[in-house]
């Protein structure tokens, strides 16, 4: 049976689009298996008539591809998807001919592979859609609509100049030449989200304003697409039918937003709180998805953009979005979008630049004006709101990137015949080098970590005694609340010694594209409906209620990626001038020793937090419950006891010396008992120790005496064996325990110890006292002194 490639053609068989292919039906799907071909003598050649077969072999060859190209490529920095780019012009007949390419003008290869990394573009879209909150674009910022706007229209209306110039005679909307100029000038929401989390500066300052500005401009660049379409359809078929488009389009629109939202929102009211969405619900907007390209056709929808417009209907974050995005995007990103990706390198040919027509090189030409005058304007706009200049030229890069959204939009036009492939060669290399630079460029310029290097001492030993104690209480699930507050229950604040506590409630980031940092007590509301920190925000105002005058609390919630709430956590800490955060441990035990809950998410935030933070960081490490799956009451609770008992170990050192500090504050009230327990190496190891750090010990020992009642505790041990055993007889008389973390302190005391340290975290110290072997029903605060940095 004979058909014409250009009938199936999606832009790989681009040497065959005058050709006749022969095709046998019905085809070749599954194989019989190789022990079948065994007699035939091209094993290879006969397995791969199979479509199936072949599909496997080529998803294999571009994922081993892709991950040894980008084993390279990543230690310059390059993202994963100029590895997917290149590992597509590998296996397309630049490298090998096309009787020994993976992709053969053939019905597996061109109609099977392309439509499953087509497939996975929908998704994408349509999952870039649902992340998206269209609401935060008007709470954005001056700034961020400024520079999302104008370097979008600034840059198409030069490119218009440009081709003016560079065609006197010739009309800019003529030839589908403005439909071009939006996809040169335009702004990707998904790539430049892809671009931040990649990075690592999603919720920084910095990216907060570029995902604000991009969600301006994706918007911006959706309209100005839909008009070229439309004045395309103007020129071709007449002002009637641009007419009846846009009117369908504004159908659609109508239907999306007062039919499915209405009834997506349906779905979702009918949730239980904190609960799962029905799978007959996540299976309906599944349906209505695989169905809209049908839709968006009958509605004269631009096809590129029709998922997108249906995934910005579907209410972002949990449980409806939040549940798409979970089940949909590991395979999305993970399978579809790589071959997708490889699918576009695939159809790069540089034997097209000999035969390059001059449209082509003005076409390139007008792509990279475009992008110098958007870089400009990205540039221009930050330094007159008088932004830091490496922050300024940061921005502009990130505004000017590009990625898989252009290069799907490129390769749909290529195979729509919209542009040659002369041009689709040109804009290849254009996006290879733009995607290229921009990462390299912004991490260059851009460190969030820099601000935290602040000269400025904001620990507790340099905080004046009779004024407030700014901290951070940080909570996770609601096990941390009672942590926390059952912690500053028993340091007994008091008016004279007060504390300013901001609590911190981080919040996963689910089924969205932009984190919210939420400050309660501005009574500034999240951009939706949806309530993270009511049941916090109620048990701190009873907690400050009971403690009027001596505890001051503000709230505040942060929605963000778990790999990057360090951010929240150090920003919060540099704006309000805070000298102790208090982080929840990653591990929770049993009385008998047991596991009851952890968290290895939770332990890799607070390494970051303790190595970036600008101001002492403590770890609490909760008692044991008592009976498994009870709800004892907390070592801590005032109801346990009217006295505390609260123990500091002191070995030496800038850690330890923070941790007295704290248990001088915990120490003012009558009802809290101290206790020092000073731990010497016996006087042939003390060498340990230099000599400045021995005084400034004595110092802080003698201080801490002279100001607080309290029992003083001297032991000589000779090894970390012994040092145990000590505390093994001690650690039962006491509620809350102090030390100081000591992290790379080679001490006499700890020799032998720190083989067996499964927790770093915190400490040798604070690792014996939470293994297994020390039972009491004791809590655990582990202190590291704020960091100098250079």
């Amino acid at each position: 049976m004979t058909y014409n490639s250009s009938s199936y053609t999606t832009g790989m068989d681009r040497t065959a689009r005058s050709e006749e292919v022969c095709l046998k039906f019905p085809p070749k799907v599954i194989s019989p298996g190789l022990t079948a071909l065994l007699v035939q003598k091209d094993k290879l050649g006969k397995l791969m008539d199979y479509s199936g077969p072949r599909l496997h072999f080529q998803m294999v060859v571009i994922f081993v591809l892709t991950q040894i190209i980008h084993s390279l490529l990543k230690l310059l920095g390059l993202p994963l998807f100029i590895s997917q780019l290149l590992a597509g012009i590998l296996m397309s007949p630049v490298i090998f001919s096309d009787e020994h390419s993976l992709v053969t003008i053939s019905e597996d290869s061109v109609a099977v592979i392309g439509s499953v990394g087509a497939l996975g573009f929908m998704f994408f879209m349509f999952l870039s859609g649902v992340k998206m909150d269209l609401r935060l674009t008007w709470k954005s910022g001056k700034l961020a609509i400024a520079i999302g706007l104008f370097p979008v229209l600034v840059s198409l209306i030069f490119w218009l100049m440009t081709v003016k110039t560079l065609h006197p005679g010739g009309n800019v909307f003529s030839n589908k030449i403005f439909h071009l100029a939006v996809t040169y000038s335009g702004t990707s929401f998904p790539v430049i989200h892809s671009l931040l989390s990649e990075l690592k500066i999603l919720n920084s300052e910095l990216g907060r304003l570029g995902l604000s500005a991009a969600l301006i401009g994706d918007m911006v660049t959706l309209v100005l697409t839909m008009f070229s379409v439309w004045v395309n359809t103007g020129i071709q078929k007449g002002s009637k039918d641009v007419l009846f488009d846009v009117g369908m389009a504004m159908l659609y629109v109508c239907i999306l937003v007062f039919v499915l939202r209405p009834g997506m929102k349906w779905m979702v009211k009918r949730t239980p709180e904190a609960g799962q969405i029905k799978d007959t619900c996540f299976y309906i907007i599944i349906l209505a998805f695989m169905i809209s390209p049908r839709f968006t056709a009958l509605f004269r929808v631009y096809f590129f953009y029709g998922p997108f417009i249906f995934g910005l209907a579907v209410p972002d974050g949990p449980p409806l979005g939040s549940a798409l995005v979970e089940k949909l995007d590991p395979v999305v990103s993970g399978l579809l979008m790589p071959i997708f990706a490889t699918t576009c390198g695939m159809r790069f040919d540089l034997s097209y630049f000999k035969y390059s027509t001059k449209y082509a090189y003005h076409q390139a030409v007008g792509a990279v004006v475009t992008l110098i005058i958007k870089f400009g304007v990205s540039l221009l706009l930050p330094l007159l709101c008088k932004m830091p200049t490496r922050d300024s030229f940061a921005l502009a890069f990130i505004m000017i990137s590009k990625g898989i959204v252009e290069m799907g939009s490129y390769s749909i036009m290529n195979d729509s015949r919209i542009i040659s492939e002369d041009i689709f060669a040109h804009l290849t290399i254009v996006i290879i080098i733009v995607a290229s630079v921009v990462p390299i460029a912004v991490k260059k310029l851009y460190d969030p970590s820099k601000k935290y290097l602040c000269f400025q001492k904001r620990t507790v030993m340099n905080s004046r005694f009779n004024q407030e104690l700014r901290m951070i209480g940080c909570v996770h699930v609601p096990g941390n609340v009672n942590s926390i507050i059952n912690l500053l229950n028993a340091s007994c604040p008091t008016r004279e010694c007060p504390i300013a506590l901001d609590v911190l409630h981080l919040v996963k980031l689910s089924g969205q594209a932009t984190p919210l940092f939420i400050a309660h007590h501005n009574q500034q509301k999240a951009s939706s409906n949806k309530s993270y920190s009511d049941n916090v925000v109620v048990a701190f105002k009873q907690f400050e209620r009971d403690n009027l005058g001596a505890v001051s609390v503000n709230f505040f919630t942060a929605v963000s990626p778990w790999n990057l709430m360090y951010e929240d956590t150090c920003n919060l800490a540099m704006d309000r001038l805070t000298s102790f955060i208090i982080l929840p441990f990653h591990r929770r035990w049993y009385s008998d020793g047991s596991i009851e809950s952890e968290d290895q998410t939770l332990r890799s935030l607070n390494f970051d937090i303790l190595e970036r933070a600008p101001c002492s960081v403590g770890i609490l490490v909760e008692g044991r419950r008592n009976i498994k799956g009870s709800n004892s009451k907390d070592t801590l609770s005032p109801s346990n006891s009217s006295s505390y008992a609260i123990a500091v170990i002191f070995l030496g050192g800038e850690d330890d010396r923070e941790a007295l500090a704290l248990a001088k504050r915990f120490s003012q009230d009558e009802s809290v008992s101290l206790t020092v327990i000073h731990l010497k190496a016996v006087d042939s190891l003390e060498f340990f120790l230099a000599e400045d750090e021995r005084m400034l010990d004595k110092e802080m020992l003698k201080d801490i005496k002279a100001s607080v009642p309290l029992t003083y505790i001297e032991e000589h041990v000779k090894d970390g064996p012994e040092t145990s055993t000590f505390l093994r007889s001690i650690v039962k008389d006491y509620q809350l325990i102090i030390v100081g973390r000591r992290y790379r302190s080679e001490d006499a005391i700890t020799l032998g110890l720190e083989e067996w340290c499964e927790f770093r975290e915190i400490g040798i110290i604070g690792d014996l006292l939470s293994s297994s072997d020390f039972f009491g029903n004791f809590s655990l605060l582990i202190v590291q002194q704020q960091r100098k940095r250079n």
